[in-house]
């Protein structure tokens, strides 16, 4: 691995957020450098999507330190992604146009984008009519447009239908191989929850296990699946612990 790629994206140095009386996230201690591919697993409330909202700068923490290293360009996918009442390939154009793009050029790179998974035939279909497969395609089109260095996503595939689960996880494959704005030499940097375990792992290379807001278990993918576990780990991979 090069020196670029061994620099940490982000350190976190417990950090804790809390709604009202909930504690989403308790004193989590992590860093993830710039390339790996992280899963976030664990019951539902474990804290995974509120990790993942931290990392993206959409909640802020009540105490510990959080730091993110050079200049990185993140897009977040959601499970159910907002699609403006307006065509797919408008959707895409928007967060070009929003990032100081011509649109003219914006419209351009969106169809490209929705080229790229497969949806240029339907880009000036309202995008509010699609499937929900087809939505989280245009949504990772619409991410993958702004050429991002860190890929953020909350169980993209948790709502989709077995065709259109592989579909959106071929191309998050896709998207982790490729590069972002800093060039060829930094490969996208992805982080995802999920709760469906072959896909964590054909993805991941790292599996991150939360439960009640606290980090349990950070290991290779390779040790999570076929090491020793804490006892709600283990009951989580059989199966027992949803």
């Amino acid at each position: 691995m090069s020196a670029a790629l061994a620099l940490p994206w982000v350190d976190m140095r417990q950090v804790t957020v809390r709604y009202g009386r909930v504690q989403a996230l308790d004193q989590v201690t992590l860093r993830i450098t710039a390339g790996e591919r992280v899963a976030l697993v664990g019951a539902n409330g474990s804290g995974k999507s509120t990790l993942l909202r931290v990392l993206h700068g959409l909640a802020d923490a009540s105490g510990g330190g959080f730091q993110c290293h050079g200049d990185m360009r993140l897009a977040m996918l959601f499970q159910r992604p907002h699609m403006l009442r307006t065509s797919a390939q408008n959707n895409v154009a928007l967060a070009l146009w929003l990032r100081g793009a011509r649109w003219r050029d914006a419209r351009t790179a969106a169809l490209a984008a929705l080229q790229r998974v497969g949806l240029q035939d339907i880009a000036a279909q309202n995008a509010r009519t699609l499937s929900g497969g087809q939505q989280q395609r245009v949504a990772l089109a619409r991410a993958w447009a702004l050429k991002p260095d860190v890929l953020l996503l909350d169980e993209p595939t948790a709502s989709l239908d077995p065709h259109a689960k592989r579909e959106v996880e071929a191309l998050m494959a896709d998207f982790a191989a490729s590069h972002g704005a800093a060039g060829p030499a930094h490969p996208v940097t992805m982080v995802f929850s999920s709760h469906n375990l072959g896909q964590v792992k054909r993805l991941a290379s790292r599996v991150i296990y939360m439960e009640h807001g606290r980090v349990v278990a950070d290991l290779p993918v390779h040790d999570f699946f076929n090491g020793p576990l804490p006892e709600a780990a283990r009951l989580f991979v059989k199966g027992e612990l949803v």
